[in-house]
């Protein structure tokens, strides 16, 4: 209707009918409609070669805007893939015995730590005992019954939960542990080894070259072995021992300070809540749980870390993109309708600021196609 409206306008003033075509021609919107969804997808596109799904442009857009990134560490920035290294009996417990009790605990459970634990306890003979019961509490560990018999098999907040007394040392250990106590008396532990990805530590200095400087690390895993992998990746802040409202309140006093986008990557059943309370939510998606794809707006089907970097070049791309087209079709429409109302623009300059204009912007729009990031 404006378009009409400023042609009648137009026309009534000059009495000049070539004036109020080309009046109406300038005001076409089309640069503004196509330029900036084909961009988008374009951009989705993009990431798409890069192993990395998008679930709609908006979250292409958080991703360009993020600011602070915070990572889960088991699965997100570690392989993952976990290995009994070695087993601590207590007086009067031997080694069979107690990787006999964790295993038959851990079977009922999908964390890979609980995984590694069964398949090293079937290479090494081990019967499995039936389990009557079985509870998992999240963020702590498992809850079984044997034969009438309680068993913990978890970290040390579920020792500290139940009131089980172990070694102070156990607390020093710079390693993935599980810890087991029959009864509410303290049984052993087992060392489980997992290393950071081949590219973490490259994600994070790539992050860092980006300008984002507040890179975070939120786990559940012990304040010791979460501060270790900090220091060797070079994050601002490496915090252990959360359960996961504990993320959900940091990340919710993150998105609580102005100016600030925050984007989350984890990859288990306990991050699903902090990928929902964060401002973009990235879930590793070969290795992830399905509540955690299903929850991120971005999923990495690569499981690689330094996706994240390439996400968040392809935003900033797309956004530059956007605002060019924009810039330039609105630049372009003002100065020919100024000269069209003064007699001045032919019916070829509206031409141009309409159909020519589209054409320079949808080809800007796919310049974030078969780029490297």
């Amino acid at each position: 209707p404006w378009c009409l409206a400023g042609t009648v306008v137009t026309y009534a003033l000059t009495r000049n009918v070539t004036r109020a075509i080309s009046i109406l021609m300038v005001d076409f919107s089309c640069a503004l409609k196509l330029s900036m969804p084909l961009a988008v997808l374009s951009a989705m596109r993009e990431c798409g070669s890069y192993h990395i799904t998008v679930k709609g442009g908006k979250y292409l857009e958080a991703m360009a805007e993020a600011d602070t990134i915070v990572f889960d560490k088991t699965g997100t920035l570690t392989e993952g893939l976990f290995e009994v290294r070695e087993v601590h009996v207590a007086p009067g417990v031997n080694s069979g015995e107690l990787l006999g009790w964790v295993a038959s605990a851990e079977r009922t459970s999908i964390h890979p730590v609980a995984r590694a634990v069964v398949q090293y306890a079937e290479r090494e003979g081990v019967a499995l005992l039936a389990s009557e019961g079985a509870v998992e509490i999240a963020g702590h560990g498992i809850r079984a019954e044997f034969d009438g018999k309680q068993l913990l098999v978890g970290n040390t907040r579920l020792m500290a939960r139940f009131g089980v007394e172990y070694p102070s040392e156990v607390d020093a250990i710079p390693e993935t542990i599980v810890v087991c106590a029959l009864d509410g008396r303290y049984a052993g532990y087992l060392v489980i080894a997992d290393k950071p990805k081949e590219d973490a530590a490259r994600a994070v200095a790539e992050l860092k070259s980006l300008g984002i400087e507040d890179i975070r690390i939120l786990s559940g895993d012990r304040e010791a072995l979460v501060a270790n992998l900090g220091r060797r990746l070079g994050v601002s802040e490496a915090r252990g021992d959360l359960l996961p409202e504990g993320k959900m309140e940091i990340l919710e006093a993150l998105r609580g300070e102005p100016g600030k986008v925050t984007a989350f990557v984890g990859d288990g059943f306990n991050d699903a809540p902090a990928l929902a309370t964060s401002d973009v939510g990235v879930a590793m998606g070969a290795l992830g749980s399905d509540a955690a794809i299903e929850t991120a707006d971005v999923v990495i089907q690569s499981d690689q870390p330094s996706r994240l970097p390439a996400a968040i070049r392809i935003g900033r791309l797309t956004h530059r993109i956007v605002r060019q087209n924009i810039l330039l079709a609105i630049g372009v429409k003002v100065v020919v309708l100024t000269l069209g109302a003064l007699g001045i623009a032919t019916m070829w300059e509206a031409v141009f600021a309409d159909v020519g204009v589209t054409l320079l912007a949808v080809l800007n729009a796919v310049r974030a196609s078969n780029r490297r990031f």
